[in-house]
């Protein structure tokens, strides 16, 4: 396959970054030693040239960071394709990465594409299988936290076996993420400043009111606060419905200088029943993504239906 790469078909003859270079231990001066002038000069005029749509194809099915880093410095004409937008749109294709937008896709595929390869969950333990490893616990009042098993009201993604669960009184745990330790450069974050996606999952039990809250804060070197999302607490009547609801926030154009997200979330139940009748949280997420990421769900806040705000 070709890549539209706009260009006019072109042959280009590959030897390797450098010249003396022929790949598998060989290399040009290791013949031009052993042979005659005019062996060599025959030599050259058998090196094969490549259509372009072969080459294209070859640097598609190359590790991307040795495109960049190894493939880029063969020759000029490989420089410029591996430095086509085409180049990397496409990879993104077969790769699955796409843009929530399609009308307005990446100013940067490249970027976009190695974003997209780098996502993943940047809070550790978000769903109670190593008990708390990972949080550090603010407040824990009541009978304090506890780990309990989903059973019978599973959440969207069935995967998930276990949920943090509150008591009656004021319980919180929260995570300090370092995003240059997670691999996220400062001059990365100050140029691209990528979306840092947040998302939370949380659930009431059906017999008892509760309240849930979050508080997610981004900061800078100093830990200084330079974005926070705090909605307002939710508040679950007694005998609801027991469901499953997802709270979400994406933060963007937050400015030079992020680079760490403090996560904090918990709540309480509202009967101060001994026990754990409170709140349920579990599944939480941060994800840093490229400006216009698919995302299989839609960055809103989620919040219980049919249920009026219960004063305590």
């Amino acid at each position: 396959m070709q890549v539209g790469t706009g260009r006019k078909s072109k042959r280009i003859r590959t030897v390797g970054a450098d010249r003396n270079y022929l790949g598998m231990g060989q290399s040009v001066g290791a013949i031009s030693n052993s042979a005659s002038p005019s062996e060599g000069a025959k030599f050259w005029a058998e090196m094969p040239v490549l259509p372009l749509a072969v080459v294209e194809e070859v640097l598609l099915n190359v590790p991307p960071e040795e495109v960049v880093c190894v493939c880029r410095l063969v020759c000029r004409e490989w420089q410029e394709l591996v430095d086509s937008a085409p180049l990397w749109k496409e990879k993104c294709r077969r790769a699955r990465f796409l843009p929530h937008d399609v009308t307005r896709p990446p100013a940067d595929w490249r970027m976009f594409y190695f974003m997209s390869k780098k996502r993943h969950n940047l809070l550790k333990n978000p769903s109670a299988e190593e008990q708390f490893n990972g949080w550090q616990i603010v407040r824990n009042g009541g009978d304090r936290w506890s780990i309990q098993e989903v059973g019978e009201n599973p959440l969207p993604d069935e995967m998930v076996k276990k949920f943090f669960v509150t008591s009656y009184h004021e319980c919180k745990k929260l995570q300090l993420i370092n995003l240059e330790r997670e691999g996220y450069k400062p001059a990365l974050l100050d140029r691209y400043q990528p979306e840092i996606h947040i998302s939370d999952w949380y659930a009431p039990r059906w017999d008892c009111g509760c309240m849930y809250e979050i508080c997610v804060e981004l900061l800078n070197q100093k830990k200084q606060v330079m974005q926070t999302f705090a909605p307002e607490p939710v508040y679950f009547q007694q005998w609801n419905e027991q469901q499953w609801h997802q709270m979400t926030h994406v933060f963007r154009d937050y400015g030079p200088g992020a680079r760490f997200v403090r996560f904090c979330h918990g709540g309480n139940d509202t009967k101060f029943w001994a026990g754990w009748y409170g709140i349920r949280v579990t599944n939480s997420s941060v994800e840093v993504l490229p400006a216009g990421h698919a995302r299989s769900t839609s960055p809103r806040e989620t919040r219980p239906r049919e249920m009026s705000p219960q004063k305590r």
